[in-house]
């Protein structure tokens, strides 16, 4: 199936709002919030604050389209200050080189898993990190090799998918998570 990518901005956030919908709010309500360091748990309501971010251009995701046009998925990233990462503490016990960019969420429609949203959604994002001047880019993902993940825990995409993007393993930082990194050159 075709894909597309566009920036999650104003004139995208309708098409967004209808992929969170139709996906029960994402993770029952997270609307890719939790990330955001402005997110406070059981005092935000995470529409009305993703809507904000967005409006004021603190929110970035490389949204994927379909070729009807509709979003089917999204590479949430954002700098390194506006987006917090799982797995915080064994991450800060030994802290990998300093990245510029953070990529914390990769979400694609239950229904079209396996369809190479999750591909499309990420080389967007690396596509407009380039646009923005490029830098080191960090993640934590789940590696799946060997074993069955459920999705919930995939989130944050697989390490294979990142090293197929020349992302590489820095440290483990959780039974099966790893803090993967690549630098982006300028576009």
């Amino acid at each position: 199936m075709p894909l597309t990518t566009r920036s999650l901005d104003v004139s995208t956030w309708d098409a967004f709002v209808e992929l969170v919908e139709r996906n029960n709010g994402i993770y029952g309500g997270c609307w890719c919030i939790a990330h955001h360091p402005e997110y406070e748990r059981r005092v935000s309501e995470p529409r009305a604050l993703k809507q904000h971010l967005v409006n004021e251009g603190r929110a970035q995701a490389a949204l994927v389209f379909d070729e009807a046009g509709v979003a089917q998925g999204w590479c949430q990233y954002g700098k390194r200050d506006e987006l917090l990462l799982k797995h915080k503490r064994a991450y800060e016990q030994e802290p990998p080189p300093r990245a510029s960019w953070r990529i914390a969420c990769i979400f694609v429609d239950k229904r079209h898993r396996r369809h190479g949203v999750a591909r499309a959604a990420l080389e967007g994002a690396l596509a407009q990190i380039a646009s923005a001047g490029g830098g080191r880019v960090e993640a934590i993902s789940e590696t799946t090799s060997g074993r069955e993940a459920q999705d919930r825990f995939l989130f944050s995409a697989t390490v294979e998918l990142f090293e197929d993007f020349d992302f590489s393993r820095i440290r483990q930082v959780g039974k099966h998570a790893w803090i993967v990194s690549r630098t982006i050159a300028p576009a």
